[in-house]
């Protein structure tokens, strides 16, 4: 665990320049709105170690696939979110002397990252041949205006009278750090540089793939409050900039505004993409960086609304759930049904930053209950959208029906390691618990006949081809697998993959009954499901293999899984972890321990159609031998714990994804923050603390507190209810906006009056 930030509630605090940790700071400071994004890099120069990354929604690139051995069927891309375009620079001179805070004295150095209203600020003073300079430095992408990014770069000469040269600059010839053949991506389609105004448009390079190219255009317009002596521009390949000269004197203050529109051919024709970018910037001078500044932080302040989850009595708790939803809504609020959420978002480049089923399993229960419930049919439709990529998916392995991609930006297959390419397949049923939750959660049944059959029929085709049947046994198995535990590779009949496959074939079994009560026959015939077929899926159904431990009273996480040397975390010394850095594969894959949920996994998906105790045993079997080294493991354990009375395990785990990244939990986060997986916190506190189920279309609670908090509340959005739950030692509190709501609260049936509010005494 390593900590460089302050606590505070509402804000990301770093009072020393950590260069050493410079690529960590840089992640945890990440900006984004949406659009575009970038980690947290200085706008002028520094010569240290730094990671520099400024991305854009939508926009990627298919790096050709490197392997020393070719196997059939393999992905011949890894697509990638690709970086693009550097547009915050601005280089400083003092008299001549170039800032650079690797090489400068630096004191009274200041970081903040506002999490309220989604504004970065820096604060320094530098001293240079005895000269000081104190620096301020504040920015934001704007969520009111999406194209848009601003910078006011002040600077006051505290002891001198001097020179201050600014140098706004556009600099588009930038590379991936984990390109696989150090390419740049990028070639130069224009530029133009005048006075206070420079634009630079690139395109991605021509590949042999088919898959698109993208054209972006970045502009800037600069203003200057200070006396300017006089302004140069300057440009050559890739790269645009003005120099700008200012005469400071002792004590003044001089400030640079520099002003960004990012304008991609995803929106607009490819020739107009300049011109856009300039309308952006003339209303935006217009208004000034003041006023766009307030209409940034009033639309941050209307997503916090809707979404905040208050703690009292634990400020690290508090810290940790608000940056979690600040980078999650920073990198996806839904706007565009054409973009999904990369595990890295915009912070960094490990992963692609492309779709992963994280999506499915964790970020749209959280979205379904934060915002509007167009922003998960939204995430839904996606798929919908992808799914011939799908179909083609599972014709490269020789089977019929459609395999939803680990990753993907167009629904074909880009990943690269063949264990979780073609064989890490129990993604497909989160595509299809996902359609489930959305239709439970909102009651939207039109989805299933608009969009959703056509997604079931083409998963559970998949399955009924995959699986096969066992003569010797008479039941049917599914080998060569990897579950979502990716610390085994190639396993035979793993639990979950097999219980999700024949859970979506039932549950399309469902969908397919309904939509013929309800008059969609037409609809189904253009799928020509035949009795034959359906008949498979039910015998599949019923003759499904899934590996259990009489004498343990556990569902065994795969064949041979208990052959192993069985034993727990604990008994590891600290050099050994994390083990996925410290062992050989090899090593990792004899062991028996667990990266992150896997046969825990389906009890969360499916709890209500488990017991109690068959929880309690398996969680006690599986935990203690869970590593966690994957970011989406703790929010899981942290539910299923709460669920299960154990509240110490379950604030141990919360905290765990909460500050998964502010305390650097998995020796990673210098890589990019673990966006998708920044849902577990929020995961923890409503499905865990206060126990929220949907099951079977009835919402319930079960709220307990943990012992360091004096009071949390959160609120969600279920159907037309705007329900607030406060929870404090003594009592429940739900307030509502909406008619009146039946459900359940710790089991017993309860009614919220219509705008009204219901009270009863914590358990």
């Amino acid at each position: 665990m390593k900590r460089l930030f302050g606590i505070d509630s509402w804000k990301i605090v770093e009072t020393d320049l950590h260069r050493e940790d410079f690529r960590l700071a840089e992640s945890i400071t990440s900006l984004g709105n949406g659009h575009m994004g970038m980690r947290g890099n200085f706008e002028e120069t520094y010569t240290g170690d730094f990671h520099r990354g400024s991305y854009i929604a939508g926009v990627w690139f298919p790096d050709k696939t490197r392997v020393g051995w070719w196997k059939n069927g393999y992905p011949h891309y890894f697509g990638k979110v690709i970086n693009s375009t550097n547009f915050i620079g601005i280089k400083v001179f003092v008299d001549g002397e170039e800032l650079d805070l690797n090489k400068a004295e630096v004191k009274d150095y200041y970081r903040e990252l506002d999490m309220q209203h989604g504004v970065l600020i820096r604060k320094f003073t530098v001293i240079q041949d005895g000269k000081e300079t104190e620096v301020e430095a504040i920015r934001f992408l704007s969520v009111a205006d999406k194209e848009l990014a601003a910078i006011k770069y002040s600077v006051t000469a505290k002891n001198y009278n001097g020179n201050v040269t600014f140098v706004p600059y556009l600099d588009g010839d930038v590379r991936n750090e984990d390109s696989n053949y150090d390419e740049d991506f990028w070639y130069e389609i224009s530029r133009d540089a005048s006075e206070h105004n420079g634009s630079l448009v690139m395109k991605t390079k021509d590949n042999p793939f088919g898959t698109p190219t993208f054209q972006v255009a970045t502009t800037m317009q600069t203003v200057v409050d200070g006396n300017v002596a006089k302004v140069e521009v300057s440009e050559k390949e890739e790269y645009v900039e003005n120099v700008i000269e200012v005469k400071a004197e002792q004590g003044q203050t001089v400030t640079l505004y520099k002003y960004i529109a990012v304008t991609t051919d995803r929106d607009y024709e490819a020739g107009d993409l300049v011109s856009k970018g300039r309308e952006v910037l003339a209303r935006s001078v217009e208004k000034g960086f003041d006023q766009l500044l307030e209409e940034h932080r009033n639309g941050w302040l209307s997503r916090w609304e809707i979404a905040d989850v208050e703690i009292a009595g634990d400020d690290e708790a508090q810290q940790g759930i608000r940056f979690n939803l600040f980078q999650l809504f920073s990198t996806y609020y839904g706007e565009d049904s054409r973009l999904n959420i990369g595990p890295k978002g915009f912070t960094g480049e490990k992963y692609g930053g492309a779709t992963y089923w994280d999506t499915e399993a964790y970020a749209i229960p959280l979205y379904l209950s934060t915002a509007e419930s167009e922003v998960a049919r939204n995430l839904l439709i996606y798929r919908h959208n992808q799914l011939d990529g799908a179909y083609h998916n599972a014709k490269q392995q020789g089977l019929n029906g459609a395999l939803y991609p680990m990753v993907t930006f167009t629904g074909v297959e880009c990943h690269n390691e063949w264990e979780i390419t073609f064989e890490e397949i129990h993604r497909n049923g989160a595509i299809a618990y996902a359609i489930y939750n959305y239709v439970n959660y909102t009651g939207d049944q039109d989805y299933l006949h608009e969009y959703g059959i056509d997604v079931l029929a083409g998963i559970s085709r998949f399955w009924a081809d995959r699986v096969h049947f066992s003569k010797s046994k008479n039941v049917y198995m599914m080998h060569g697998v990897t579950g979502p535990n990716e610390y085994e590779n190639n396993v035979n009949n793993n639990w979950y993959t097999n219980t999700i496959a024949v859970w979506t074939l039932r549950y399309t079994l469902e969908v397919i009954e309904s939509l013929k009560q309800n008059g969609h026959e037409a609809r189904l015939a253009g799928l020509e499901f035949s009795d034959d077929e359906l008949a498979k899926w039910q015998h599949i159904i019923e003759k499904m293999y899934f590996p259990y431990d009489e004498e343990k009273g556990v569902f065994v996480q795969h064949d041979t899984f208990l052959d192993k040397d069985l034993m727990t975390v604990d008994e590891l010394s600290a050099e050994d972890r994390p083990i996925n850095q410290n062992w050989s594969w090899d090593k990792i894959l004899r062991s028996c321990f667990i990266k992150q949920a896997d046969v825990l996994q389906g009890l969360y998906f499916f709890n209500h159609e488990f017991t109690e105790e068959e929880k309690r045993r398996n969680f006690e079997f599986y935990e203690p031998m869970t590593v966690h080294e994957s970011s989406l493991s703790p929010s899981i354990h942290a539910v299923l714990a709460a669920e299960l009375g154990m509240e110490e395990k379950a604030y141990e785990m919360y905290n765990r994804t909460a500050r998964l990244d502010l305390d650097n939990y998995n020796n990673d986060t210098e890589d990019g923050l673990h966006i998708t997986s920044m849902t577990g916190a929020w995961l923890g506190i409503v499905q865990g603390f206060a126990g929220m189920r949907t099951a079977e279309g009835t919402l319930s609670f079960a709220p307990f507190i943990p012992k360091a908090w004096n009071q949390y509340s959160f609120n969600i959005i279920y159907r037309d209810h705007y329900i607030k739950v406060e929870v404090n030692q003594e009592n429940v509190v739900l307030t509502q906006q909406g008619p009146e709501l039946a459900m359940k609260l710790y089991g017993e049936e309860v009614t919220i009056p219509a705008e009204g509010e219901l009270t009863v005494k914590l358990k």
